[in-house]
């Protein structure tokens, strides 16, 4: 795994200023690929250079949180909401009028409320792993399967409980959500940066900002593609299936066999053929 691909450059926002990768031609369409929990840029390493060698222009934050100049204090700080607005300040702050989506885990869930509330600056959308809001929330409601995937939220909303298990004996618990499919070189690259004072704390804090206001969220109307992987223990089959449901536009489901969680890790070429596919259709 490449640790340093891209170009490494700071882009100031209201919230602050967030650490991004960038790479391919100025001129190519852009790309801006979320990352999700508990990665950063970093996990986009081997999906990044086949959009590049598309001609895109790939560009990659270190989200609210995970960039140590744009972690403010406070959990309200970081509801969904207020992350996908970043989104819209970051395509702003570079002078995108329009760009593709992509977003993985929690920058999946990013990328979708971004999709519903600033639908007009996204010529296409991938969401890989979490399926739309709406139809996760139902699966929480309606599949215990989905329930049983999703048990670890309740540590994770426990302010100063999740940072302790999660951080004590060399972070070995941390650890253990990689499930060995990620490089080792990356996980150290992770467990250094969540383990900066606060880091973690306001990681955390996207799960415990969760809001109520995304039950409803609305379908989102561009071109869309999902893509999800049968071997996730988090992300069950009932809400990927309930996805469709929520997307009012040519809409794909890519299913990947047998792959876990990790996707851009363990299936960099299907992800990246899968986003290629959508983004050349625009």
């Amino acid at each position: 795994m490449d640790l340093d691909w891209g170009t490494r450059t700071t882009v100031t926002i209201p919230i602050g200023t967030l650490d991004v990768r960038v790479a391919g031609p100025e001129t190519g369409e852009p790309v801006i690929l979320l990352h999700g929990f508990p990665e950063t840029s970093l996990s986009w390493a081997a999906v990044a250079p086949a959009l590049v060698d598309a001609g895109y222009r790939v560009i990659a934050p270190d989200q609210r949180g995970y960039s140590p100049g744009a972690r403010p204090d406070g959990t309200e700080q970081y509801a969904t909401r207020a992350i996908a607005q970043d989104v819209v300040d970051l395509a702003d702050a570079l002078g995108l009028d329009t760009f593709h989506l992509v977003g993985h885990d929690w920058g999946s869930a990013a990328a979708w409320v971004t999709a519903a509330d600033h639908g007009h600056r996204l010529r296409t959308l991938t969401a890989v792993s979490v399926p739309h809001l709406a139809a996760f929330n139902r699966a929480l409601r309606e599949d215990q399967d989905q329930r049983e995937g999703s048990s670890y939220f309740e540590l994770f909303r426990t302010e100063g409980k999740a940072e302790r298990v999660l951080l004590e004996d060399d972070a070995r618990r941390l650890r253990t959500f990689y499930e060995g499919k990620i490089p080792d070189e990356a996980v150290e690259e992770y467990v250094r940066i969540l383990s900066e004072p606060g880091a973690l704390t306001a990681a955390l804090s996207w799960y415990r900002a969760m809001g109520r206001d995304l039950v409803d969220l609305p379908s989102v109307t561009m071109p869309t593609t999902f893509v999800w992987s049968t071997a996730d223990h988090a992300l069950r089959r009932y809400g990927a299936e309930l996805c469709a449901q929520y997307v009012d536009a040519d809409y794909r489901f890519v299913e990947i066999e047998g792959v876990s969680h990790w996707i851009a890790e363990e299936a960099p070429d299907q992800l990246s053929a899968a986003i290629l596919d959508r983004v050349r259709d625009a």
